[in-house]
C-alpha cells in the first residue's frame, strides 16, 4: 500500500522511538538530535548537563566555584572590566594635571608682579613712599588665605573658589613684589633660579621616592610654630641668627613641599587629598614655593 511521505524526511538511524527516555521531555518527544522538526521546547523541570550548558569548563577555585581567567599581568579580567583601579588612577592623574595647571597660572602671575615691582623704577619708588598700600594688600591676602583654607564650601564651590584663589594670588603676589623690590634685581633673579631648581628636584623626588612623608604632618606643624616664634625673636637678634633662621625656614618649607606633593599624589601613601580639593592642593604647593623663595632671597640677597 502506498504511503504518503511528509514534507520532512524521516528520522534515519532511529528505528525505535520508544527507546528514548520519556521523562523530562514535553509531549514525550526528545529534544536532542534525532527529534522531529518542530518539537516543543524542553519542560521546565529539565536540567541541561553542565558541559553542554557552559560550553567550556572553567578550572575551580579554592572555594569550589569557577576561577576567573587572568591576563598576563596576573590581574583578573573581571577587575579590568569593572575598572576600579584604572578609574581611580585616571581620576588622580586628572586631579594632578588640574592642580599643576592652576599652580602654573599662579606662579606666572606672581612672577610678572615681582618683575613689575623690581624692574620698574616708578612703581618701586611709589611703593616705598606709600606704606599703607602693601599693609592693606597683605591684610586682604591673609583674610582670603584663611577663607580658602578654613571654609570647605568656599574652596569647593565653583566658580567662587577660582575667583577667591585669583584674588588671593593677585594680592599676595603684590605683597611678594613689594618685598622683592627692597632687594637688588640680580639677587632676586638668583633666588628665583635657586627656587626653581630646588622645587623641580623636590617634586621629582616626591614622585619617585618610596619614603612616605605624609605621616610627618604633626612634626612639620610643630616645627612651623617654632620657626614662627624664632622669627619674632629675630627682630632683636643679629644678622648671623637671621641668616641661620632663613636657612632653617628654606629647609622646613622644602620638606613641606614634599609633604604636600605626596598628599596630592595619593596612591600608596598613608594620607592623600580628595580629588575635589584641587584648590586646596594648589594653594598649599603655591605657598610652599613662595616661602622657599622668600627665605632664599633673605639668605642670599642684600637689601637695596
Amino acid at each position: 500500500m502506498d504511503t504518503k511521505q511528509g514534507p520532512y524526511p524521516p528520522n534515519q538511524g532511529f528505528t525505535n522511538p520508544g527507546a528514548f527516555p520519556q521523562t523530562g521531555f514535553a509531549g514525550g518527544q526528545p529534544s536532542g538530535y534525532g527529534a522531529g522538526y518542530g518539537a516543543p521546547p524542553p519542560a521546565a523541570g529539565f536540567v541541561f548537563p553542565e558541559s553542554s550548558h557552559t560550553g567550556y569548563n572553567m578550572p575551580p577555585n579554592e572555594s569550589g566555584g569557577p576561577k576567573p581567567y587572568s591576563n598576563e599581568s596576573g590581574s583578573s579580567y573581571g577587575d579590568d572590566l569593572h575598572g576600579i583601579d584604572f578609574s581611580e588612577k585616571t581620576i588622580r592623574m586628572a586631579f594632578i594635571r588640574k592642580v599643576y595647571g592652576i599652580l602654573s597660572v599662579q606662579l606666572l602671575l606672581t612672577t610678572l608682579l615681582i618683575a613689575l615691582f623690581v624692574l620698574h623704577d616708578g612703581v618701586r619708588l611709589w611703593v616705598r613712599q606709600n606704606y599703607a598700600f602693601p599693609i592693606v594688600t597683605y591684610v586682604i591676602a591673609i583674610v582670603l588665605l584663611f577663607a580658602l583654607a578654613c571654609c570647605e564650601n568656599l574652596r569647593r564651590k565653583s566658580p567662587h573658589n577660582m575667583i577667591l584663589l585669583g584674588l588671593f594670588t593677585l594680592t599676595y603676589g603684590i605683597v611678594i613684589g613689594v618685598v622683592a623690590s627692597h632687594y637688588h634685581a640680580k639677587d632676586v633673579v638668583t633666588a628665583a633660579g635657586i627656587t626653581v631648581v630646588v622645587c623641580v628636584g623636590l617634586t621629582i623626588f616626591s614622585f619617585q621616592t618610596k619614603w612616605d612623608f605624609t605621616m610627618m604632618g604633626g612634626a612639620l606643624f610643630v616645627c612651623c610654630l617654632v620657626l614662627f616664634v624664632f622669627s619674632i625673636l629675630a627682630i632683636f637678634m643679629g644678622p648671623t641668627f637671621q641668616l641661620f633662621l632663613a636657612g632653617a625656614g628654606a629647609l622646613l618649607f622644602s620638606v613641606y613641599l614634599v609633604y604636600d606633593t605626596q598628599l596630592m599624589i595619593g596612591g600608596n601613601h598613608k594620607m592623600s587629598i580628595s580629588p575635589e580639593e584641587y584648590i586646596f592642593a594648589a594653594l598649599n604647593i603655591y605657598m610652599d614655593i613662595i616661602m622657599i623663595f622668600l627665605y632664599l632671597l633673605r639668605l642670599f640677597g642684600s637689601r637695596d
